[in-house]
């Protein structure tokens, strides 16, 4: 039976536990390090769903293809959302069991009119995505990454300082020398948000006559990538914090990498999906945009995007009417698979250690999340928790329930609200993370592996 809350799992793996642990661990820190961006998660995703069969829900319904039991299919809004399916044995109207998580992180985003000169240096302009603090964005190597499109349709990609080769861009800081101002502030002035540009140049370009590093840059971008200033107005360009995941500790026990929140629930969410076969509920696994910032936009979970597709699907089985879109929504259950913090003892105030999470100790629960007295908030009933207690200890999988944080510090929120309002059952689960919406975070290995176990278990058994 699995253990919950208390005793950390480590040691509780067998040899054959423990590869599997690091074979799931060794594909989600190539994932992180690859997959920076939504677009980048999203293109992935395909790959890895049509690699195990799953086919474009687009060319399903050109083609009058009629799906049934066992058919796998898949559908994309946007380039930065993707949802997959594979039917069940049962009326899809009896609900799906689904698996949701977002993809998008906090960055910089470089603005419509970026590139300036100052002093002899040259800087893109940004401006921050996601709840960040914003002094730990300064003196780190930053990765851009992105799309540029051209107007006749032509779209070049960007990915400059991941490799070793490649050049690399940081935010500067004011010596301490000098800040003695600076240092007075508190810390969400000691850096502003409008000075978090990002430098990008110092050789001026000869024979120019004015903004001659601005110019420089211009030339190099033009002469290698075919982009114009004008293009950054049609431009999706992020900085990232450069370089791979990478193990943590000397024990190897964590993961340290930039932007765990949410890939690596979106990571465990899609290989439980694609590695579940022969489900008796129609199986779900959404991937969606813009959770840092409200999941707003057409990208995000408050979109039509999700409840269209279904809609879509039913058609393609041959089910759909307004009735039957509705009964499956409501009769569906959903893991929203976000992460939560975990128990730092750096910061032990800031958390109530009965109700916490704690790396190596598996899966985390959250019945809410919100703030306050649970504001802006889905509250899980109890019967939920008790099915979903029940199919953990069926399947070993080790599980803690947690709150995010002390009574009345911060909070936060994930798109189970959203999701909750078709009256499906819905709770938030996931991985601890430690130092959440920093450039770099921590997982446990045991936690991921345990919430995979967990995500796979829910489509089975739900």
């Amino acid at each position: 039976m699995a253990e919950t809350k208390t005793v950390p799992v480590w040691n509780q793996y067998s040899e054959d536990e423990r590869q599997a642990l690091e074979k799931l661990c060794t594909g989600y820190r190539e994932f992180l390090s690859h997959c920076k961006t939504e677009r980048e998660s999203v293109k992935e995703a395909i790959r890895q769903a049509k690699a195990a069969g799953y086919r474009d829900l687009k060319e399903v319904i050109a083609s009058g293809h009629k799906l049934e039991a066992g058919d796998k299919v898949y559908a994309v809004n946007m380039k930065k959302a993707i949802v997959l399916f594979q039917i069940g044995e049962e009326p899809i109207a009896y609900g799906m069991n689904i698996l949701g998580a977002h993809i998008d992180t906090c960055r910089l985003d470089v603005k419509q009119n970026p590139l300036y000169e100052d002093g002899g240096l040259a800087y893109l302009d940004t401006h921050y995505y996601g709840g960040i603090k914003k002094y730990q964005w300064v003196t780190l190597p930053l990765a851009l990454h992105g799309v540029v499109v051209k107007p006749d349709g032509k779209v070049i990609e960007i990915c400059i300082g991941e490799d070793e080769d490649d050049p690399v861009f940081c935010v500067t800081d004011l010596l301490i020398h000098l800040s003695q101002e600076q240092m007075k502030k508190n810390a969400a002035k000691v850096v502003e948000g409008e000075d978090l540009d990002i430098l990008v140049g110092n050789h001026p370009l000869k024979d120019a006559d004015k903004d001659a590093v601005k110019a420089g840059v211009l030339k190099l971008i033009k002469d290698k990538y075919d982009i114009d200033e004008d293009d950054f107005e049609s431009a999706e360009l992020a900085l990232v914090p450069a370089g791979k995941a990478r193990d943590l500790g000397f024990d190897r026990s964590m993961i340290l990498a930039s932007g765990q929140d949410d890939r690596v629930c979106a990571y465990t969410s899609l290989r439980a999906m694609l590695e579940t076969e022969k489900v008796r509920r129609t199986a779900c696994c959404l991937l969606v945009d813009k959770e840092e910032i409200g999941s707003v936009g057409a990208t995000g979970m408050q979109s039509h995007f999700f409840e269209n597709t279904v809609a879509e699907l039913l058609n393609a089985l041959g089910v759909y009417s307004e009735l039957t879109l509705r009964r499956t929504l409501a009769n569906s259950k959903m893991l929203s698979s976000d992460v939560s913090s975990a128990y730092d003892a750096l910061y032990a105030s800031a958390f109530d250690k009965k109700n916490v999470a704690y790396f190596g100790r598996g899966m985390v629960f959250n019945k809410f999340t919100g703030a306050r007295g649970k504001s802006g908030s889905n509250d899980a009933n109890a019967e939920y928790l008790a099915e979903l207690r029940r199919i953990l200890k069926k399947h070993h999988v080790h599980y803690q329930l947690a709150e995010l944080g002390r009574v009345d510090l911060g909070g936060g929120g994930t798109i189970a609200y959203i999701m909750s309002l078709y009256g499906m059952q819905v709770i938030d689960s996931g991985v601890g993370v430690i130092s959440m919406h920093s450039p770099w975070e921590a997982t446990s290995k045991v936690d991921i592996y345990e919430t995979r176990k967990g995500y796979t278990a829910f489509l089975l058994e739900a």
